[in-house]
Parts: C-alpha cells; sequence; structure tokens
C-alpha cells in the first residue's frame, strides 16, 4: 500500500510536466510564436524584436523573484500554493491570448508576459519536489522519465492541434480559418490541457500542514534568509559553479525554443504545418532522448549526460546555421549538377532538428537531476529558486542579442552565432564541477 501511495504521487508530479509541456510546445515555441511574428506584429523583422523583449521581460522578472519565492515556501511550505496560484494564472492567461489580432501587439505581448512568467513559477516548485519523492539513487532516472513524458506530452497537444485545428478546413467547434481564429484557438487547448492534466498534482503531492497566515514578518524573514545565503555562497561552490554553468548553456536552449519555430519559418522557409511537424518531431526526439538516458544516467553519472547533450546541441546549432547556404556554397564548389537534389535548406534543417530534439530533453532532465544531487536538503525550495535564477537571471540575453543580430544584419542567421557561443561557454565552465 506504501508502495502504490508513492508511486501515485510520482506520476502525479510527473503528469505537471505533461501538462505544461502544451504551453511551452504551442505558445512559447512552434504555433503562438510564430504566428505572432506573421500575423500580429507589423512584419516578421519587428515581431521577431518584439518577440525577444517579451521573453526577455519574463526572464528578467522570473529570476528576480524566484529566489525569494523558494526561500519564502522554505520557511512555511508554500510551495504547493505558490503552484496553485501560478498554475491558475497561466491558465486563465493563455486562454486570454485568443483574443489579440492583428495589430493588437501590446495586448498580445503583455497576456504572454504574463502566461510565462506564471509557467515558469510553477515550474520552479515542481523541480523541487524531485528530492522529496525518490531516493537520490533513482533522482536521474526519475527526472528523465517525468522530462520524456512531459515532451510526449507537447507531441499529443500538437498532433491535436494539427488534427483538430490548423491542418483542417473545418475546425472543431465551427472555428473560423480565415482571420487566424483556428491558429488562436490553440491557446485555448493549451489552457485546457494543462487545467486536466495538473489536477492529480494538486490532488495527490502533499506539502505538511500548514494552517498559519501569511505575516509581514514572515516575508521580511525570507528576505533575510536569501541574504544570508548570498553571504555564505562560498560554503556551497559546488552548486554555485554548476548554476553559473547551467546559466550560460541554458541561455542557449532557451534562444533556440523561443525562436526555434520563427527561424525555419522565416530562414528556412517552413509554412505552417511543416513548423507543427517539427514540433511533433522535436518532442518525439526529445522524449526518446528523455527516456533512453533516464536508464542509465544514474550510473554515468548526470554531469556526463550534460556535457554529451552539450555537445551535440552545439553541432544541430552549427548545421541549422548552415542549412540556407550550405547548397549554393556545395554547387559553387562542386558545380551545380555535382549537389544531390535531396540537399535542401530544409532536409538539411532537419537533421538540425532531430539533433536538437534527441539532446535537449537528456540535457534539461540531467540538469534537474544534478541539481537535486547537490542541493542541501533544508533549502531545496530555496536553491530551487536559484536555479531558476540561474536559468532567467541572463536569459534575456540570447533572445534580446538573437533579435538584435537578426534586425542589424537583417538575417535570423546572426542570432544563431548567439546560441553557439552561450553552449560553449557552458560547456567550458562545467568541467571543475563535482557530482
Amino acid at each position: 500500500m506504501k508502495k502504490s501511495s508513492f508511486n501515485k504521487k510520482v506520476l502525479s508530479w510527473a503528469l505537471y510536466d505533461f501538462a505544461n509541456s502544451a504551453f511551452t510546445t504551442l505558445v512559447v515555441t512552434f504555433i503562438y510564436g510564430t504566428y505572432f511574428t506573421q500575423a500580429i506584429a507589423i512584419n516578421e523583422i519587428q515581431g521577431t524584436q518584439y518577440w525577444s523583449w517579451a521573453i526577455s521581460i519574463s526572464a528578467v522578472l522570473v529570476a528576480f523573484f524566484s529566489p525569494f519565492l523558494g526561500a519564502l515556501a522554505d520557511q512555511k511550505s508554500y510551495r504547493k500554493k505558490i503552484m496553485f496560484w501560478s498554475t491558475l494564472i497561466c491558465i486563465v492567461s493563455t486562454t486570454m491570448l485568443f483574443f489579440p489580432i492583428q495589430g493588437q501587439v501590446f495586448f498580445a505581448l503583455v497576456v504572454f508576459v504574463i502566461a510565462n512568467i506564471a509557467f515558469e513559477f510553477g515550474t520552479v516548485f515542481c523541480n523541487s519536489y524531485l528530492k522529496d519523492l525518490v531516493p537520490e539513487n533513482k533522482v536521474g532516472k526519475t527526472s528523465g522519465l517525468a522530462w520524456g513524458l512531459g515532451y510526449f506530452g507537447g507531441l499529443i497537444s500538437l498532433v491535436l492541434a494539427l488534427v483538430f485545428l490548423v491542418q483542417t478546413s473545418e475546425p472543431i467547434f465551427n472555428i473560423n480559418i480565415e482571420d487566424g481564429q483556428n491558429i488562436r484557438a490553440t491557446n485555448l487547448l493549451v489552457a485546457f490541457w494543462f487545467l486536466i492534466f495538473s489536477v492529480p498534482f494538486f490532488l495527490f503531492v502533499k506539502d505538511p500542514i500548514n494552517d498559519k497566515k501569511i505575516e509581514k514578518s514572515l516575508f521580511l524573514d525570507s528576505f533575510w534568509q536569501l541574504k544570508i545565503t548570498y553571504q555564505n555562497i562560498k560554503e556551497y561552490k559546488n552548486t554555485f559553479r554548476f548554476l553559473i554553468a547551467r546559466l550560460l548553456y541554458n541561455d542557449g536552449l532557451i534562444t533556440i525554443f523561443a525562436f526555434g519555430g520563427i527561424y525555419a519559418a522565416d530562414s528556412v522557409g517552413f509554412g505552417f504545418e511543416e513548423i507543427i511537424l517539427l514540433g511533433i518531431v522535436l518532442n518525439l526526439m526529445a522524449g526518446l532522448g528523455a527516456i533512453l538516458f533516464a536508464f542509465f544516467e544514474d550510473k554515468i553519472g548526470s554531469k556526463k549526460v550534460i556535457k554529451v547533450s552539450i555537445l551535440f546541441l552545439m553541432l544541430a546549432t552549427f548545421i541549422a546555421f548552415i542549412a540556407p547556404e550550405l547548397r549554393g556554397i556545395l554547387q559553387l564548389i562542386l558545380g551545380g549538377e555535382a549537389v544531390s537534389d535531396w540537399l535542401t535548406a530544409t532536409n538539411i534543417f532537419w537533421i538540425a532538428a532531430i539533433l536538437l530534439g534527441l539532446f535537449s530533453g537528456p540535457n534539461q532532465s540531467a540538469s534537474r537531476a544534478l541539481m537535486a544531487k547537490i542541493t542541501p536538503n533544508e533549502r531545496k525550495n530555496e536553491f530551487f529558486g536559484f536555479y531558476a535564477f540561474s536559468g532567467k537571471s541572463t536569459s534575456f540575453l540570447g533572445p534580446l542579442l538573437f533579435g538584435f543580430l537578426t534586425s542589424y544584419y537583417g538575417t535570423q542567421q546572426a542570432g544563431l552565432i548567439v546560441i553557439f557561443v552561450f553552449f560553449l561557454l557552458g560547456l567550458i565552465l562545467l568541467k571543475p564541477i563535482n557530482e
């Protein structure tokens, strides 16, 4: 009975990954971000820059507030309450994204920023439960399987969006296709998905019972605890070094997720249906990668999984960079007839996409697992707040630089250089970390 209850809690926790993945997949990466740049903004270049600002603003605010919320949760176990309200706000805001139409740029961006911040706050505390639910020798496997489940959640939601809303002449519920209503309706699907599959977490994963009300002194105590941690950060050198390394390579991932679909559409020439197919393949590969590495991560170590994944993510970024130009370059060098008809920008980009998907899943799940292993138990929420901080404090730089370089040079390929550099720096700083 105890084992059954334990498995139920772990499964309910993993289902939260399954629930919230629809938001990152459909809203941030593949559908709404692309729709915003092409249909709501005045033009694609300006839309890319505005979208980068929205991602950056979200990142800065999440970075600022996450450690404080973590310290607050560590003192009085408010994790679940914060997760509940964050989840609810994200669901409501995502629903509101259905309404902005062409030209309503400010409305769309404000609602998206609110939804994205709420999503991130929920994720902070979901991650912090990992160390409570499983012993350390199963942290890597559990994190990987949950992350894989999350990617399959994104995959299934994308398929539903494709079949019932995007790739059909008759969307469900008589939704109109002429004004992009069917594309905007994918936000309603995301909100419903998040609502339904987050319920098991709030029913079966428990925090210690606490009937005390939040008092002013509690907020002051939380700020005081943060100050002490900052002052004594040298006591946690290993954790601090990892947070710095992750700060950099995660910036690269955030930028890819924010602009992957946009780059495929604007620089490679993908249509909306191909963007959704790209999302399906990426989520399938990421889910398979996370699950595959989960079965031996605890044996070889989470750090090794992260290092291997970064190397392949750098390779994927390079291939994506040369995809639009490689055929022309080879034709110039070898002659037009010597270059295979298969070697097109879209096919080359598909190679990059498969590598990106296959190794982004293990990278994220192994990072979460490594953080859980090296985090002091009595400050797990606070340190996962810093984990979010490391993932967001400078993550505005990637999207911001991507948008700036795209605007300055008039091509999104210039933005990919930023991603490659972030991966390289993160890999270098990961070396001295002890697992």
